[in-house]
């Protein structure tokens, strides 16, 4: 399942697996999300509506380069930096090659937009 994440005049693209979390995400599509910028590793941003935790792990180690949602904070994350296993993490896919060095260079807060691809 693929999705674009435009941020800062930018569309990145990404691939998400299958689960009741990104069916859940894909039903809130198009979504805008306000992000900042948390531990110098991700952009976060609550999303309007829970995902479904069913099928998922506790929690999730996530690379660099993939999307995640974090369910204690409703959030959306894009990680562009090195997170270590954390409780509540769940790894929804993974954005394309490159993707994660734009993240990275939009420094503070921004303005993101998710939609099918």
């Amino acid at each position: 399942m693929k999705i674009v994440i435009t941020l800062g005049g930018q569309r990145l693209g990404a691939t998400l697996s299958d689960s009741a979390a990104v069916r859940d995400l894909l039903a809130q599509l198009p979504v805008t999300v306000d992000m900042v910028d948390h531990g110098g590793v991700e952009k976060t941003g609550p999303l309007p509506s829970p995902l479904s935790l069913d099928g998922q792990p506790e929690g999730a180690d996530p690379d660099v380069g993939d999307v995640g949602y974090y369910a204690p904070g409703n959030d959306l994350v894009l990680y562009y930096g090195d997170q270590s296993y954390f409780p509540g993490i769940h790894v929804l896919g993974r954005l394309d090659e490159g993707a994660a060095v734009q993240i990275a260079d939009q420094r503070g807060p921004v303005t993101v937009t998710v939609e099918a691809g």
